[in-house]
C-alpha cells in the first residue's frame, strides 16, 4: 500500500533527527511537514563560495550565504541585497553601502570588511579561485565604516553583474578555521544554516529564523546525492524527495502523466558546448582541421530533437541569446560528415583517436551521441568518465593533460559574453585550453568599454576568431529540467537560481 505523504515526511524527519544526533550538532532537528528534500545528480564539490564553479555546489551553498547584490527572479534586474545601495564615483570607482542589520550564523555582524575580504580572497592568486577571471578587472577593494570601495583597472561594464554572484563570507571565522575547515563547516548569513555534510550521502540545512529578510517558510532542506536518474524519479514518485534536479528530456516525459507531480523547465543563459584541447602538443585537436572536422561531424539538430526532445535551442556560438554580445550572424558549422572526412584527409589524420573526458554530472547519452557521430567519420573516441570533483580539478590543471575534447554546459550568471568567453577562451584562465593574442585583445577591449555598440563590435571580432580557430563549438541553449511535488510553489528562471527562501508549500 502506498504510504501517505504525512507518514513519508515523518520517516524523513526521523532520519534527519538521527543524523543530527549522530553528528553531535546543536542545531535543532528539522521540522516534519516543511522539510524540503532535494535529489541532486552529484555531490557538491565544495561549499566554499570562493572555490566553486559547478552547479551542484552552487545549488546548495547559495542558500547558506548572502550575495552582495541580487537579481529579481521575475525581471532579472539587479537589486540591492547585502549592499543596500551603490554609487559610481567616477569611471573607475564604485562605492557600496553595506546594510547594518545582517548577522552571520555564528552571531557576528556582517561588516563592510567581510565584503572586501570576500573579494580580495578570490583575487589572491595563491588561493586559485576558479572565479578569479570574473573579478580580475578589480585593482583594489577596501572597506571603511559601512562603505566598500572598489576600483577597476578600466571602466567595467560587467562589474555589477559579477557582484550578483559574490557570496559574502565571514573574514574572522575563515581566518580562524582555515579554508579546509571552513568548507566542511561553512558559516554564512543566508536564509539557511549548515547542519552537517555526510560525505557521499547528503547535506542538511535548517532555516535561519533571524535572517534579515525574514523567517523562511520552509524550515529546512536535505540535499541528497543520487547519481542515477531513475532513482531520483522513484524518490519523487514515492514522496522521499520533493524536488529532483538534473533531469533529461526522457525523464521529463515519464513524469508528465503523474498528476501529483509538476515538471518545471525554463530556457536559461547556460550554453552547451564541446571544447577542444588546443594547447597540448600530443593532442590531435591541436590541429585546426581536426577541430573543424569534429564540428562538421556532429549532428547537433538530431541531438536536440531526439535526445533533448526539443528542450534546447540550437546555437552557432558558445553563447545564448540571453547574454549581451550574442551574435546571430555567426556562421557556425552545419552537419556535413563528408566535409569532416575531407578535412581529416587534408590533415593526414583519417583514423585518428581522441580522449573524451566527462563526468556523471553530464548527460551521457549526449556524450555517446558525439562518440557515435565521430566514429562515422573515422574518429575513434575513448570516453573517460570521472567524478565531478575530479573532473573539475583535472580540466583546471595548467598541464592540460585532461584529454582532447570535453563537453560542458556553462553559465556565468552575468548574462554577458564576458562571463563566458573570458573564462573559456582567454589565455591563461583556469578553464581555457586555447591561446590567441588577437582574441585576448578583443575580449580585453570589450571588458574595458562601457559603450554598448563598441563592445558589440569587439565581441563580433572575437566570434570571427572563434569561428576560424574553433577552440570550441556551441551546441544548444540549455533548458533547466526538474520536477517537484505539486505541493511546492516554485518556478525556475533563466538564472537557474535555487533559492529555497523563494519557495513555499501550498496551503
Amino acid at each position: 500500500m502506498k504510504k501517505s505523504k504525512l507518514h513519508r515526511k515523518s520517516l524523513l524527519f526521523l532520519a534527519l533527527l538521527c543524523a543530527c544526533v549522530f553528528a553531535g550538532s546543536s542545531t535543532p532537528a528539522l521540522g516534519t511537514e516543511h522539510v524540503l528534500a532535494i535529489d541532486l545528480a552529484t555531490e557538491s564539490a565544495t561549499l566554499d563560495p570562493g572555490l566553486q564553479y559547478n552547479t551542484d555546489s552552487y545549488t546548495v551553498y547559495r542558500n547558506i550565504f548572502d550575495n552582495l547584490l541580487h537579481r529579481d527572479p521575475q525581471t532579472l534586474e539587479i537589486i540591492p541585497w547585502v549592499a543596500e545601495s551603490w554609487e559610481q564615483k567616477d569611471e573607475l570607482t564604485w562605492a557600496f553601502k553595506i546594510r547594518g542589520d545582517i548577522k552571520f550564523h555564528n552571531g557576528e555582524s556582517l561588516k563592510a570588511s567581510d565584503v572586501a575580504f570576500s573579494i580580495n580572497r578570490i583575487l589572491d592568486k595563491s588561493f586559485r579561485s576558479p572565479q578569479y577571471s570574473n573579478y580580475s578587472q578589480i585593482t583594489s577593494c577596501e572597506a571603511e565604516d559601512d562603505i566598500v570601495t572598489i576600483k577597476t583597472e578600466a571602466p567595467s561594464p560587467t562589474l555589477l553583474a559579477q557582484l550578483v554572484n559574490l557570496s559574502v563570507v565571514p573574514e574572522k571565522y575563515v581566518l580562524e578555521q582555515g579554508n579546509e575547515k571552513f568548507n566542511l563547516n561553512p558559516v554564512g548569513s543566508g536564509p539557511y544554516k549548515f547542519v552537517n555534510w555526510q560525505k557521499g550521502s547528503q547535506i542538511e540545512l535548517t532555516a535561519n529564523d533571524e535572517h534579515w529578510k525574514g523567517k523562511p517558510q520552509i524550515v529546512g532542506a536535505v540535499f541528497r546525492f543520487v547519481p542515477n536518474a531513475a532513482s531520483r524519479i522513484a524518490d519523487l514518485q514515492s514522496g522521499l524527495a520533493d524536488v529532483i534536479l538534473n533531469l533529461n528530456a526522457d525523464n521529463v516525459e515519464a513524469l508528465k502523466s503523474d498528476g501529483a507531480l509538476q515538471v518545471l523547465s525554463s530556457p536559461t543563459e547556460r550554453v552547451a558546448f564541446l571544447l577542444f584541447n588546443c594547447l597540448r602538443d600530443s593532442s590531435p585537436t591541436k590541429a585546426v582541421n581536426v577541430r573543424k572536422a569534429i564540428a562538421y561531424a556532429i549532428d547537433r539538430e538530431a541531438i536536440v530533437t531526439s535526445l533533448l526532445r526539443g528542450y534546447g535551442n540550437l546555437v552557432k556560438e558558445v553563447l545564448t541569446p540571453l547574454s549581451f554580445g550574442y551574435d546571430d550572424t555567426v556562421e557556425g558549422f552545419s552537419y556535413d560528415p563528408e566535409k569532416a572526412k575531407q578535412l581529416l584527409k587534408e590533415a593526414g589524420l583519417e583514423n585518428v583517436s581522441i580522449t573524451f573526458i566527462s563526468s556523471p554530472a553530464y548527460d551521457q547519452r549526449v556524450v555517446q551521441a558525439v562518440q557515435g557521430d565521430l566514429a562515422k567519420v573515422g574518429i575513434g573516441v575513448k570516453i573517460n568518465i570521472v567524478e565531478q570533483a575530479i573532473y573539475l580539478k583535472t580540466v583546471q590543471d595548467p598541464a592540460q593533460e585532461w584529454g582532447d575534447i570535453r563537453f560542458g554546459i556553462w553559465s556565468s550568471g552575468t548574462m554577458d559574453a564576458h562571463g563566458t568567453l573570458v573564462p573559456l577562451f582567454h589565455t591563461g584562465t583556469l578553464w581555457s585550453s586555447f591561446s590567441n593574442s588577437n582574441l585576448d585583445a578583443a575580449l580585453d577591449a570589450a571588458a574595458k568599454i562601457t559603450d554598448k555598440e563598441v563592445r558589440l563590435r569587439e565581441y563580433k571580432k572575437a566570434f570571427q576568431i572563434l569561428q576560424e580557430e574553433v577552440p570550441a563549438i556551441g551546441l544548444w541553449q540549455n533548458y533547466t529540467l526538474s520536477a517537484a511535488s505539486k505541493q511546492l510553489e516554485w518556478q525556475p528562471n533563466a538564472q537557474e537560481s535555487f533559492f529555497i527562501q523563494d519557495m513555499k508549500w501550498k496551503d
